[in-house]
């Protein structure tokens, strides 16, 4: 049941709380559980399993949040519903019949940069061609804020301006993040919050121009297209309202675990996913917190999309990264 996001806000701090203590008091799965925490079957109804509290578990195929209990040999006992479950290398057997482990996020990516290693140039050359679509209504001046300029444990690691993205080849012409002014003294004040929490905010991407969602929209399979904008409205990105982020810890600079990859194509993205660990999730929560509680709101199926409270206010933006910094 996706949890929403007034409710969210009010019981967000618990719902840490418990996670970190349930991880703090966990009994560690051993190298195959944890080998075995993914998705199986079917991309339209998968068999989820997942970890909480040191206990492995299953959602899907009939079962929901369903505890194992180990039988031995990697045999497993399904709680509450009844039935069996065998863990192999590469599969589950349930109740005898073998449904084979899937990362769907990355087959989803090799299909889209299959289509456009095809000719990237041509489809680059129609988005800057395309015209954004015609806004009467009146906005906010842009006033987009350089997001490197803020705070020194806001780090950027910009995947569109180099090959490591879902389109698999460059899309910004240089790394740079920016957010209209009040959205980027909100994510200030969230990464200050987090600072005092061991964590730093790791930024993927912010403003967009309008010819980028524009090509997102063409290359994305059309059963996938929630996870990108419709051009023809304009995205939060282009308005310099969104921002896609993670966390890291301050310690040891390195990005934290969450339940699936920055813009992974499955439901392993959305931002209620039961599966991953008890860890990933509390990980996953503590951001939301700290953004909800500046003016963010969260976009549902993606657990590193958020959205400023404004958004509304300011108009779709078409200008480079390279005019930006011209600009200033």
């Amino acid at each position: 049941m996706r949890i929403r996001i007034g409710a969210f806000a009010l019981v967000a701090p618990l719902l840490i709380g418990l996670a970190l203590s349930a991880t703090a008091f966990a009994q560690p799965l051993d190298a195959a559980e944890m080998a075995a925490v993914g998705q199986y079957g079917q991309r339209a109804a998968p068999l989820t399993v997942f970890e909480r509290a040191g206990v492995l578990r299953i959602d899907g195929q009939g079962r929901r949040d369903a505890r194992l209990t180990p039988l031995g040999r990697n045999r497993y006992r399904i709680e509450g519903g009844g039935g069996e479950l065998v863990l192999e290398p590469v599969a589950v057997r349930l109740d005898g019949a073998r449904l084979p482990r899937h990362d769907f996020g990355a087959e989803v990516e090799a299909g889209v940069r299959a289509a456009v290693r095809a000719d990237p140039d041509a489809l680059r050359a129609r988005a800057l061609a395309a015209k954004p679509p015609v806004e009467t209504t009146e906005h906010r001046p842009a006033d987009l804020v350089d997001l490197s300029t803020l705070d020194p444990t806001l780090r950027l690691d910009i995947r569109y301006a180099g090959s490591d993205n879902f389109m698999g080849l460059p899309l910004y012409e240089r790394p740079a993040a920016y957010l209209q002014r009040p959205a980027a003294l909100a994510l200030a004040r969230a990464a200050q919050a987090l600072k005092a929490k061991g964590y730093g905010l790791l930024v993927h991407d912010a403003y967009r121009p309008w010819f980028v969602t524009w090509m997102f929209w063409e290359a994305t399979p059309p059963e996938d297209h929630m996870f990108v904008a419709d051009p023809a409205q304009g995205s939060r990105h282009n308005r310099g309202c969104a921002v896609d982020l993670t966390l890291y810890d301050l310690k040891t600079g390195k990005p934290v675990e969450m339940p699936s990859r920055y813009d992974e194509m499955s439901g392993r993205s959305y931002a209620d996913f039961i599966g991953g660990t008890t860890r990933q999730r509390a990980m996953r929560s503590l951001l939301r917190e700290a953004m909800v509680a500046q003016g963010f709101e969260i976009y549902p199926e993606e657990w590193w999309h958020f959205d400023y409270k404004d958004w509304r206010h300011y108009g779709i933006g078409t200008k480079t990264f390279s005019e930006l910094a011209a600009a200033r």
